[in-house]
């Protein structure tokens, strides 16, 4: 429970062994005791106090560890409702938290990215996000903005001074600097989809080429339904892996050729779809067989992709091999595989790991941008840089200018939440947990 009255709450239902006046109890302690309703005992728990403002949200909080199960747990939790709280929204605690000004927008959404991450390196990101590196960043920014937007105020309220070409100088050199570190922290965000989301991958190749074999085999369990007969597969099957610490999200897809039947019809139509917006594409041939015209129609439909080639079944004589220069044109990177047998699978996770090599992101340094509403508002500030240098460069009135410039800074001020609305913010937290 937090807020000014949560002390309130708990002293109707709790009784601690040793007791003491609320005012006596330090923050960051434990009390021992029993949750008690009509003198009866519901459970032996434990209640940690929080004191304002040293809290998670600079309120009054306490926080009661009761034993699990559902029925203790919803009784004490009935309790508390019956003695005046109220359930709380979802992401209501960490809502407040950013009300309070204990942390910032960037820092209340990195919350939910840390909880939600699927893998080291996300997990990663959040808690640099969370310790408040990219608001520090873009307060260093803003600083330097604000700086210089002091003189052209000056310039303006007073013309007299007519220091305006000096201060030319510095709005120049401040727009190029600025521009120069938005750039870079939006390109970040093409590391930044690719650790949060996963690499999207899809496998592609005729039916029975052997692309759900393999989709189970890199699961290491029968995710997809295998068969001798062709055309199993008639949607999209998508799973989230990762690979030597690369996250992949992984798109089995319906096998490509003539269609049967009207549904077997849309699962081919989608996975063309799928192709066109692959990150990587795991093209499936069978080895055992020459080359169809299915085969070919695939390689046509994957070239000037990022690509690599698996030649499948390995364990039965092999009709085509890594030399078929039809092969070759799509990509260099063929490799001898038996699903199968699950071999070759190794030699898969290697070309990826080649492909994707996110180990060269130092991410104790440098800043990675996960979020896509960071990232709209990072170009969207940076389009505001171009404006305001273009009417520097046509010599337009430094008024005109300082409203571009002014532009950035609410840009960025959406970020961390200075400039934020109502709307904005209760979309955010909807989407936490009630637990944050």
């Amino acid at each position: 429970m937090s807020g000014e009255n949560c002390f309130d709450v708990l002293n109707k239902i709790f009784i601690p062994k040793k007791k003491e006046d609320i005012e006596n109890i330090k923050g960051y302690t434990i009390k021992y005791g029993n949750i008690v309703e009509n003198e009866e005992i519901v459970d032996e728990v434990l209640v940690s106090y929080f004191k304002a403002p040293k809290s998670y949200t600079t309120e009054n909080m306490c926080e009661i560890n009761s034993h699990g199960g559902n029925v203790v747990v919803k009784r004490i939790l009935e309790m508390c409702l019956k003695n005046g709280a109220e359930l709380a929204e979802p992401g209501e605690f960490t809502k407040r938290a950013f009300l309070n000004g204990r942390i910032d927008l960037v820092q209340a959404e990195s919350v939910i990215d840390v909880i939600n991450a699927k893998s080291e390196r996300e997990a990663k990101t959040g808690i640099k996000q969370l310790e408040g590196y990219l608001s520090e960043k873009l307060v260093k920014i803003k600083k330097e903005i604000m700086d210089v937007m002091v003189n052209i105020e000056v310039d303006i309220d007073y013309p007299e001074y007519d220091v305006e070409e000096v201060t030319n100088k510095e709005v120049s050199d401040m727009l190029n600097s600025v521009g120069q570190q938005l750039e870079k922290l939006e390109k970040s965000f093409d590391n930044g989809k690719m650790i949060k989301e996963g690499i999207k991958t899809v496998i592609v190749g005729k039916p029975n080429a052997g692309k759900s074999s393999l989709l189970n085999a890199i699961l290491k369990e029968d995710r997809a339904i295998v068969t001798e007969y062709e055309g199993t597969t008639r949607d999209t099957i998508e799973e989230f892996v990762t690979v030597n610490g690369i996250p992949l999200k992984l798109i089995d897809t319906a096998g490509i050729r003539t269609a049967k039947d009207e549904v077997e019809k849309i699962g081919i139509e989608k996975s063309r779809e799928m192709v066109k917006e692959a990150d990587l594409i795991i093209a499936i041939f069978d080895s055992s067989e020459e080359l169809t015209k299915e085969d070919l129609e695939i390689l046509e439909l994957i070239k000037n992709k990022r690509v690599i080639i698996l030649l499948n079944k390995s364990d039965l004589p092999s009709k085509i091999n890594e030399n078929d220069q039809r092969l070759k044109k799509i990509s260099k990177a063929i490799i001898n595989i038996s699903a199968l047998n699950k071999t070759g699978i190794e030699e898969l996770y290697d070309e990826i790991t080649k492909l994707f090599d996110l180990n060269k992101i130092n991410l104790d340094q440098e800043i990675v941008i996960t979020n896509l509403r960071h990232k709209n508002l990072i170009s969207k500030a940076n389009e505001n840089v171009k404006k305001a240098k273009q009417a520097l460069n046509e010599k337009m009135p430094l008024d005109v200018i300082a409203i571009f410039i002014k532009d950035i800074l609410e840009d960025l001020g959406c970020i961390t939440g200075d400039m934020v609305t109502e709307d904005i913010i209760d979309e955010i937290f909807s989407k936490f947990c009630l637990g944050k």
